[in-house]
């Protein structure tokens, strides 16, 4: 991460030639000074993925003005979908939890160290098993209980919270349960969860169990944006680890906890950094 204030601009585009000279000779006719960039031609979908990094104090104006003459000069005329964010604003991501620690706990750990260089207005839980841990870090706490008889109200409180605190970004960090396709739709793009390796094989309760008896030999974790349709919205990142026959089953709970936070916090730190381009089921990450 660079020391100086900065823009980044990412977008894609249906291809063709000549978007990268457009794209640099519009910032360099201003004076811009790219710090970083990264492009990616999709033959799939024929479209154009990029995202640059420009120096803030290179540009003759402030940032309203910039995405004001990018609209008008370059998105338009490439039918571009595009995001411009400042690196001095920070991020306001609200998490959800429910009673599985392990996400929780790594992700106010890295806020507090900074690694994570975000706001937290809030956490929110279906139970108040971490009200005072969560409120120990000077975080408030919202318990909205969730069951048969209340999701709809309890799913339009839990929106209703989210933007009332400005939330940027919402991250279920083992929210054990099912948002409603009218959350989801809303804050499209906007929702990041993480699951572990095995759905669809191995659902239920005890996927790990499961998993051993049948004598998996590597476990991993999925971090990908929530769509109404459950556990297959667009993939942000994934990783996994070995395991052999020596390993029981709790072994494989202990590792599958260490890499669902460790891909978690990775796909959400690629998320607020602009490095995560959407189109339809195409994903494009920029490392």
């Amino acid at each position: 991460m660079h020391r100086d204030r900065f823009y980044t601009l990412s977008a894609s585009c249906p291809d063709q030639v000549g978007i990268i000279a457009r794209v640099s000779g519009f910032i360099a006719e201003h004076g811009g000074w790219i710090l970083e960039s990264s492009f990616h031609a999709d033959d799939l979908t024929g479209r154009y993925f990029m995202r640059i990094e420009i120096k803030a104090d290179s540009l003759p104006f402030l940032l309203a003005e910039f995405r004001d003459r990018f609209r008008r000069e370059i998105a338009e005329p490439l039918a571009m979908d595009w995001r411009i964010n400042d690196s001095a604003v920070k991020k306001r991501v609200v998490v959800l939890v429910s009673k599985q620690e392990h996400c929780l706990y790594d992700l106010l750990a890295r806020w507090q160290s900074k690694e994570l260089d975000i706001e937290i207005p809030c956490v929110i839980s279906n139970h108040d098993t971490f009200k005072g841990f969560v409120e120990w870090h000077g975080i408030p706490f919202i318990h909205v209980p969730v069951n048969a008889d209340n999701k709809a109200a309890a799913y339009a409180e839990i929106q209703r919270i989210f933007e009332d605190v400005r939330g940027d970004t919402m991250v279920l960090a083992r929210y054990m349960q099912i948002l409603s396709p009218e959350l989801c739709d809303a804050l499209n793009g906007r929702i990041i969860n993480i699951h572990h390796s095995f759905l669809p094989s191995f659902v239920g309760a005890k996927p790990y169990h499961q998993a051993y008896q049948r004598g998996v030999k590597l476990i991993g974790a999925t971090c990908h944006y929530v769509t109404s349709e459950l556990d297959a919205g667009p993939i942000i990142e994934q990783d996994v680890i070995r395991i052999d026959h020596s390993d029981s089953p709790e072994d494989m709970v202990r590792y599958g906890k260490d890499i669902e936070k460790t891909v978690l916090a990775r796909g959400l730190r690629y998320h607020l950094e602009d490095r995560v381009l959407v189109h339809g089921n195409k994903t494009v990450v920029f490392r």
